[in-house]
């Protein structure tokens, strides 16, 4: 037996509320590592493909989460909770896209002060000629590596992970 799992067998079990073990520091951190790593990998290649020369990945990620909001559009600040950008960068970036005509921006209904931002028709074309061609290079890069049911696993995992984040870990 090698001292780790000697040390495995006699380390404390610890078992959260839910009656879960959980992980050691070790395990985490290598866990975290991994997942990292994998998205850093895939990211660069799909920042490299050729559907993002007409409009960049964070350009695109904008178009493509106001796709999923209500007809009205979002405010900058629950647009900012769904992408990887700083407040202010995000600002500058949708100015980017409604000088583009991507992306409109008109005042909240229900509040004079706020601001919703929503995609014009030609955001949406554009959002879904993207697309398509994203989805093939997300398919090729992933498709390849895990079969379906990893595939599954894998967005239940990356779904619970964001989820306890989320609600036990708020900014």
């Amino acid at each position: 037996m090698t001292p780790s799992e000697r040390a495995a067998q006699t380390a404390p079990v610890r078992v959260t509320a839910s009656g879960r073990e959980t992980a050691s520091v070790r395990e985490t951190a290598q866990a975290w590592e991994s997942l990292f790593r994998a998205q850093v990998a895939v990211m660069r290649r799909l920042q490299a493909d050729p559907a993002f020369k007409e409009l960049g990945i964070k350009e695109y990620d904008v178009l493509f989460t106001l796709t999923g909001c209500p007809e009205g559009g979002l405010r900058l600040n629950e647009l900012n909770d769904h992408v990887l950008l700083a407040q202010s960068s995000l600002s500058r970036l949708v100015e980017r896209l409604e000088r583009k005509g991507l992306v409109t921006r008109r005042a909240a209904p229900d509040d004079g002060r706020g601001t919703l931002i929503a995609l014009t028709e030609e955001g949406w074309a554009t959002q879904k000629r993207i697309g398509r061609a994203h989805v093939r290079e997300i398919a090729r890069l992933l498709g390849g590596a895990l079969d379906g049911g990893e595939l599954a696993e894998l967005t239940r995992l990356t779904g619970r992970l964001r989820d306890h984040v989320v609600e036990h870990h708020p900014l």
